[in-house]
């Protein structure tokens, strides 16, 4: 499943969460910090991780 990365507006905290597409998709996403609904998705680096070694 892929990590999101989310900033909150009201208190300016910054998070992760796994979540699956659909869950993505759905876009209920609060602030662990102050339960707030206004976050804003982080654009970050993508990684894949495998298990063949390099």
């Amino acid at each position: 499943m892929p990590t999101y990365d989310y900033q909150c507006d009201n208190c300016a905290k910054t998070f992760s969460l796994t979540l699956s597409m659909s869950e993505h998709d759905k876009g209920n996403i609060a602030c662990p910090g102050c339960k707030a609904d206004k976050v804003v998705k982080l654009y970050s680096a993508f990684y894949a991780k495998t298990s063949k070694k390099s």
